[in-house]
C-alpha cells in the first residue's frame, strides 16, 4: 500500500509542477525537459507516470473534472436548497474559472486537440447528467416543471449550452442577449415551465 501511495504523491507532484509551468509559459512553450528541471527527477521517473506531455495534459483534465464534479455534487444533492437556486449554483460550480482551467480549455479548443475536447465533453456529461437529473426530478416532484424525459432533456440542454456558449465563440452584445434569452425560453419549454419562470435564476449565469 505504501508504494501505491508514494506513486500517487509523485504523480500529483509532477502534475502540480507541469500546471505551474503550462500556466506561466504556455503549454506549447513548455517541454518535458522544463518539467524535469523544475521538479528535479529522472526522465525515467517521469515516463513511469506519463508517456508524453499530452498524457500529462490528459491527466490534468481528469483531475480538473474530478474536482469540478465533486463541487457540483455537493450542491446538486443538497435538498435543503430550493430547486431553481440549486440548479443555478450547480451550473456555477461547473464553470471553470481558475488559471489552470482556462489554460486547459484553451488547449482543448485548438483544432489539433479536437479528440481531446470530445473526450473531455463526454466525461463531463457522463458525470454531470445524473446530478442535473436529480434536480429536475425534485423540480417535478414540487410541481415546478414537468417532463417524461428528464435525462434526455438535460443531455440536450447541456450540449446546447456547451455548443452555443463555448468560450471560443465570439458574439456581439445583441447576439449574446438573443441567444441567452432563446436558451432560457427553450429550457422552460422543454421542461414545461411557465414562461419567464427561469429568467431571474438563469440570467446571472451568462452575465458575471
Amino acid at each position: 500500500m505504501r508504494i501505491v501511495k508514494d506513486a500517487l504523491v509523485r504523480k500529483n507532484e509532477i502534475l502540480d509542477v507541469a500546471e505551474k509551468l503550462f500556466c506561466a509559459n504556455g503549454y506549447d512553450n513548455t517541454s518535458t525537459n522544463d518539467i524535469l528541471a523544475e521538479i528535479g527527477i529522472a526522465r525515467g521517473t517521469l515516463y513511469y507516470h506519463f508517456k508524453s506531455k499530452e498524457d500529462i495534459l490528459d491527466a490534468m483534465i481528469d483531475r480538473l473534472l474530478t474536482e469540478t464534479v465533486s463541487k457540483a455534487q455537493k450542491i446538486a444533492l443538497n435538498d435543503s436548497v430550493p430547486v431553481l437556486e440549486r440548479l443555478t449554483k450547480t451550473v456555477l460550480a461547473v464553470n471553470v474559472d481558475s488559471k489552470t482551467g482556462s489554460m486547459i480549455l484553451e488547449q482543448v479548443h485548438k483544432p489539433q486537440n479536437a479528440l481531446m475536447h470530445s473526450k473531455m465533453q463526454e466525461k463531463m456529461l457522463s458525470n454531470l447528467v445524473p446530478l442535473f437529473v436529480k434536480i429536475i426530478e425534485d423540480g417535478i416532484s414540487e410541481g415546478l416543471m414537468s417532463t417524461d424525459y428528464p435525462e434526455e432533456t438535460i443531455q440536450m440542454l447541456l450540449l446546447y449550452a456547451n455548443t452555443f456558449f463555448d468560450d471560443s465563440m465570439d458574439f456581439s452584445k445583441d447576439e449574446k442577449k438573443r441567444m441567452v434569452e432563446g436558451f432560457i425560453c427553450n429550457a422552460e419549454t422543454m421542461l414545461h415551465m411557465k414562461k419567464g419562470s427561469m429568467l431571474e435564476s438563469m440570467l446571472p449565469l451568462f452575465y458575471r
